[in-house]
């Protein structure tokens, strides 16, 4: 029966040791969380909620609000060059209760380093935010 490794433990312990990417083995882990208050924020506003710095390991993300962002405006997290990367545009109704949310492609992108310091930033869609209440968002992420 052979031993298999994944990739860090085969860094670790295969047949070619070398140094696991730093995060990746006895990373720290961060927080950054963002709180937005709702002024009826229009469709061609962005609002900058998180900088990740480079080298950081997004392993979730999640969105709390005290008033639903209504059923047509929607909302995505995203970079520039990728404004869907961290959130898929789309409606947020639920209240009082962190939900974890997922880009277009959430294997690219939780779990990977960052290559470059990031900032996240909010796109508003469809129609304007609500004109009161707060929302947090919370990026959680391994950083050495």
């Amino acid at each position: 029966m052979a031993v298999l490794y994944g990739a860090q433990m085969a860094k670790l312990r295969g047949p070619t040791p070398s140094v696991p990417g730093p995060g990746f083995v006895d990373g720290t882990l961060r927080v950054f969380t963002e709180t937005i208050t709702f002024a009826s924020q229009t469709t061609s506003d962005t609002i900058e909620v998180c900088r990740l710095p480079k080298g950081a390991i997004p392993l979730s993300v999640h969105i709390i609000a005290d008033t639903s962002f209504g059923g047509t405006a929607t909302i995505a997290l995203g970079i520039s060059g990728s404004t869907t990367k961290y959130k898929t545009a789309a409606t947020f109704t639920t209240t009082n209760q962190w939900v974890e949310v997922y880009g277009t492609t959430p294997t690219a992108v939780l779990g990977v380093a960052t290559a470059n310091e990031e900032i996240v930033f909010l796109t508003i869609a469809a129609a304007a935010l609500p004109a009161s209440g707060t929302a947090r968002i919370r990026f959680v992420y391994a950083f050495n």
